[in-house]
């Protein structure tokens, strides 16, 4: 028997049992010329059948295709019927349905115990049958199962061989075919994920260096004790983005990069505050606008906002890690300023409380150099109070940023209802007045200032003629703005708490050089100064009164002008020296 052949079918098929359809029993040949009978390929035609089997079983596309194609052509190799075909799947035999073809249960177990070797298979109604393995070089691919309708011949037996190992050779392309597609998938499929990985690793490599990097530039500034202004510049260079920093209020404090707007726009308070308190509820960088802002905000404090201007949205996670690190580092040199400034202010509180209650010269000379002040120059003391502020440490900062923006070098406390400030060099007239009403918003404030102090003993005495100042200009009818205690003239002596120094130092600043010219000189321009007034400017009158003629008046009038430097015909002058020259009668004592 040949290798692969399906065996002795005279094994197979008892003689004298009945083929099927009518066939002659096995063993026996159909007489000649004895009816048509069913087409068989004759033996011409069988190797020619065979070789189109062949091509067809090349041809198709899988496993299921090629024991079809096998099945449908196992009559034309013999008195063959295919009855079941099956594939090995998954290391599994599995039956291979066919149109109108059942598979019973007991061919099915009778083939798998075959485990890949021909055998004998009972099919039920159906005359003895045989399981052909379809081997390959893995094993077996599958099965056909075929009965014989009669006797075949060795002819019959060597064709049925030959269609079993066609198909056989034909499945082992297949699955090698299947098998290869399959590596070749997986083959892309491993290489696609390694080109992910790859592209994985490249991408965390590339954010591992930006993230060295942003950490190092960061830290080189804190080494280096940079401010606020290097932490922006840093994250200018990081991201190529302007940068801007803005405080609690929207002011800006830096700008880095290009298109820094002039000048800067003033924010809606309102609006302002309702974006910090969204952007602070999301945490992280929030866009806003053409703006990815990061709210500075340590211990639930907002304490600014650090933003990429960023028009064309293009800002990547590179630049919002950039943004959230800067963002830290701020809030920590944020944080620190602001402790500095409140120990500063504490301490500048504590030297202005004793310097208005008196204090040791030595002790606050020591204090005030601490902290940047010069005591040794003349001071002045500026009492503010603000209608629409309430006098605690926000609108006490707020007065000091405003004195450091006009330049005024000067200590500030706050006491029930004012802010006071001890400051170097006399104050411009309305430069603080002109910063609060911007830092505000409001005009209704005033302000009161002090002689000089070219003491610090006179300092308390100061605070004093500075509130006397700011309660004369509440008075008035222009109740707002800034007031001087030497502009304050005759209502320096009839404000509330007026005494006997003041009334000297009155005198004193509008009569002085005329008294001092006359003990000098034994003159009497105060005397005739006094009788001026009292006579009502009249000349005639006045000079009949000193028994003096009327050129002798002139005269004295006009050395009265040049000595004291005051115009008798200003109507403030005139009303400051005549009241001087009566306390200067009556109140002081002294001679008419």
């Amino acid at each position: 028997m040949i290798a692969g052949s399906p065996g002795t079918w005279a094994e197979a098929v008892p003689p004298g049992t009945a083929a099927f359809h009518g066939a002659v029993p096995c063993g026996t040949r159909p007489p000649r010329g004895k009816g048509p009978g069913p087409h068989r390929p004759g033996p011409a035609e069988l190797p020619r059948e065979l070789l189109t089997v062949s091509h067809a079983l090349t041809d198709a596309r899988n496993e299921d295709e090629i024991l079809r194609l096998a099945m449908e052509h196992v009559p034309a190799v013999g008195p063959y019927t295919a009855e079941a075909g099956y594939l090995r799947v998954n290391g599994r035999l599995a039956p291979v349905p066919r149109a109108g073809t059942d598979h019973p249960p007991a061919v099915d177990r009778a083939v798998r115990e075959l485990a890949g070797r021909d055998g004998p298979v009972d099919v039920p109604g159906r005359s003895p049958g045989r399981a052909l393995a379809l081997r390959g070089p893995g094993g077996a691919h599958g099965y056909l199962v075929v009965t014989c309708r009669s006797r075949p011949t060795d002819a019959h037996d060597v064709l049925l061989a030959m269609l079993v190992r066609l198909t056989a050779a034909a499945l082992s392309a297949a699955v090698a075919h299947r098998r290869r597609q399959e590596d070749a998938l997986e083959l892309h499929r491993l290489r696609r994920e390694r080109a992910t990985l790859q592209q994985r690793m490249i991408s965390l490599v590339v954010e591992a260096g930006h993230q060295r990097a942003v950490h190092q530039a960061l830290a080189d500034v804190a080494a280096s004790g940079g401010g606020q202004e290097a932490i922006t510049g840093v994250l200018h260079e990081l991201t190529g983005f302007p940068v801007l920093l803005e405080d609690r209020f929207g002011r800006l404090r830096s700008w880095t990069g290009p298109g820094r707007p002039d000048p800067y726009p003033d924010p809606a308070p309102a609006r302002h505050e309702e974006v910090l308190q969204q952007a602070a509820r999301r945490g992280g960088p929030v866009r806003v606008k053409d703006r990815l802002i990061r709210v500075i905000r340590p211990r639930g404090e907002v304490l600014g906002v650090l933003a990429l201007v960023d028009p064309g949205d293009e800002a990547d996670h590179y630049a919002e890690f950039a943004l959230e690190h800067a963002a830290t580092s701020l809030a920590m040199e944020l944080s620190h300023l602001r402790h500095l400034a409140e120990v500063e202010l504490r301490l500048r509180r504590e030297l202005v409380d004793d310097l208005l209650a008196g204090t040791d010269e030595t002790s606050a000379y020591a204090r005030s150099e601490a902290l940047g002040h010069d005591l040794r120059r003349d001071q002045y003391v500026v009492v503010v109070r603000w209608s629409s502020q309430a006098p605690d440490d926000a609108f006490a900062r707020t007065v000091g940023r405003a004195a450091s923006a006009v330049g005024m070098r000067s200590l500030v406390t706050r006491r029930s209802g004012h802010v006071v400030l001890v400051a170097e060099g006399r104050p411009h007239d309305r430069a603080l007045y002109e910063a609060l009403v911007r830092e505000t918003g409001t005009h209704d404030g005033t302000i009161g200032v002090s002689a000089r102090c070219d003491t610090l003993a006179g300092i308390p005495g100061g605070y004093q003629e500075a509130l006397r100042a700011l309660e004369v200009r509440r008075r008035s009818r222009s109740r707002y703005g800034t007031t001087f205690f030497d502009d304050l003239g005759l209502y320096r002596i009839l404000g509330p708490g007026g005494d006997y120094q003041e009334l000297e130092g009155f005198v004193r600043e509008w009569l002085g050089r005329l008294v001092d010219y006359d003990g000098l000189h034994r003159a009497a321009l105060v005397e005739t100064l006094s009788r001026y007034f009292d006579c009502g400017g009249n000349y005639a009158e006045t000079a009949q009164s000193l028994t003096i003629h009327r050129s002798t008046l002139r005269y004295r009038l006009q050395r009265i002008r040049e000595i004291s430097g005051r115009d008798l015909t200003d109507v403030e002058d005139r009303l400051n020296l005549q009241v001087a020259t009566r306390v200067w009668k009556v109140m002081l004592g002294e001679p008419g």
